[in-house]
């Protein structure tokens, strides 16, 4: 019997940002000093790659790093990280906090839009693109 494999990617998707944020605008996570944070990761990863990696390609980065897996043990740890459900771009820090939308596109890959910015507005605007809010912060 095969594995279930979970997955956290979307398509044709633009997940706004979270209802309660305090952001007015897209913001660079803050860098920590001993460890880059989850926010940080992700960020590097969407703003520099536009639309080349999955929100699960992403997630898993962030595993692999933050875990310093080495290469050769990075196809067994996928499948177990994603034998389990993981949460979702819903609830990452950049669209809870940091004050950006991501858009999949119809191969599921991503990219960052600050609320800020036109493109943010029009997504919002597009009747052709699935529009769901990131997770809360704090409970109503």
């Amino acid at each position: 019997m095969q594995d279930k494999i979970h997955t956290t990617n979307y398509r044709d998707t633009f997940i706004e940002v979270a209802e309660d944020t305090k952001a007015v605008a897209g913001t660079v996570p803050p860098s920590k000093k001993d460890q880059k944070s989850v926010a940080e990761i992700q960020y590097e990863l969407l703003s520099k790659n536009p639309y080349k990696y999955t929100s699960d390609e992403i997630l898993f980065q962030v595993f692999a790093t933050r875990n310093d897996l080495a290469e050769a043990e990075q196809e067994k740890a996928r499948k177990q990280f994603f034998s389990k459900g993981q949460a979702c771009f819903r609830a990452s820090p950049l669209t809870k906090t940091y004050g950006f939308g991501v858009h999949h596109d119809s191969n599921g890959k991503m990219a960052l839009y600050g609320m800020e910015t036109v493109e943010y507005q029009q997504f919002l605007n597009n009747a052709s693109v699935k529009k769901v809010k990131a997770m809360r912060t704090s409970r109503k």
